[in-house]
């Protein structure tokens, strides 16, 4: 079977975080069993072209702003859409990571116009909003390329009932996790233990949290180091001027994709402090290396992580915060312990098997209906 997956934006800093890091983890998987993938999307920062990435076969697009704003929902790559009006057809079926932006929307309007069999997969990206450019949007895009997909895919029950808000009951929905590789183990450095911040340094990341959580730590005579990973989502110059007087709190700046698990692997405890995060690639990876991880009450990985004991959960507050690290900092028989079985549950729960067989099953239904 040939299959395009399509994703708005690959950049070597990560930037659009986890639906670019699970485009290329599903393609390989998928590849590893016998398919023909590759993945389409714009880029800031990649050379335009043909090549590979992650050993996965990649068509990059140079990103253009198409509209007068900093977020992703501006963003458009039109030689994209030109592509893939000439070579759609080429294909069995097309993924689609979907989202209100203009990169992915022309690409779903195309696939339905040609009739070509899509997938949608929203990873919490398509909720009901109050943005006065949702409502035209969706009566004129979102709510049609949703009704004609061959199968929409959701992450959690939250975000099934999310997309039945947005575009009503007539959905084909199909539910399907986010999966990890199965990354080497922890292997600690010396030196002080270190809380590692992997993500982009937006406010609903709330990196601000994670700064004044380290301070109260270090003030309270706490011995470690504080660092935070990732590309600078607008929150950067309020880092860098909460940081300044903190040699033990440091940002670092964006890392490679592909390399963050090895990072993650040398560090103690993993915290993502944000908010409304439906299910981020993060912190699975942090769990597949071995690391406790701490996360917010209304994560949507809260109730696994509550229920496999793999971390801790709390409010985003940071005194809260600075309570739940000192636990483990103060306790490392116990974090070890919650690094072990966060391992565990990456392998058996969210193993990247399962979700090749589920991606099949979705692939094979959605070829066969458009046939």
């Amino acid at each position: 079977m040939r299959i395009l997956q399509v994703v708005s934006l690959l950049n070597p800093d990560g930037a659009y975080g986890g639906p670019a890091r699970v485009a290329l983890n599903t393609s390989a998987e998928i590849i590893r069993r016998g398919h023909d993938v590759t993945v389409a999307a714009a880029t800031r920062s990649y050379p335009v072209g043909s090549t590979t990435l992650d050993g996965v076969p990649v068509e990059l697009f140079d990103a253009r702003m198409l509209m007068p704003t900093n977020s992703f929902y501006g963003m458009g790559a039109p030689r994209l859409s030109r592509w893939f009006r000439a070579n759609g057809r080429d294909y069995d079926v097309v993924h689609i990571h979907f989202a209100r932006d203009l990169v992915v929307l022309p690409i779903a309007m195309s696939a339905r116009r040609q009739r070509i069999p899509y997938v949608l997969q929203t990873h919490g990206m398509v909720i009901p909003s109050q943005h006065p450019l949702s409502a035209p949007l969706d009566a004129t895009c979102t709510r049609r390329a949703l009704h004609d997909a061959g199968a929409v895919c959701y992450l959690t029950a939250q975000e099934k009932g999310q997309l039945t808000t947005v575009a009503g009951s007539r959905l084909r929905l199909f539910e399907l996790g986010n999966g990890v590789p199965e990354y080497g183990g922890p292997h600690r450095r010396s030196g002080p233990p270190e809380v590692l911040f992997a993500a982009r340094l937006a406010s609903r990341k709330k990196p601000l949290a994670f700064v004044a959580m380290a301070r109260m730590l270090l003030t309270s005579g706490h011995r470690a180091c504080f660092t935070l990973l990732g590309p600078d989502g607008g929150q950067g110059p309020a880092v860098t001027a909460a940081t300044v007087a903190h040699p033990s709190i440091n940002w670092d700046g964006a890392v490679e994709p592909s390399e963050l698990p090895a990072r993650m692997a040398a560090a103690n405890v993993f915290v993502l402090p944000s908010v409304r995060e439906p299910y981020p690639m993060a912190v699975l990876e942090a769990m597949s290396v071995g690391l406790p991880v701490v996360i917010t009450d209304d994560c949507g990985l809260a109730p696994m992580v509550d229920r496999t004991g793999c971390g801790i959960v709390t409010d985003p507050s940071p005194p809260s915060l600075a309570a739940a690290v000192a636990k483990l900092l103060d306790d490392e028989a116990l974090a070890a312990d919650m690094g072990r079985r966060g391992r565990e549950v990456a392998r058996s729960e969210f193993s990247m098997s399962a979700i090749g067989d589920r991606l099949e099953q979705a692939y094979s239904r959605v070829a066969v209906g458009a046939r």
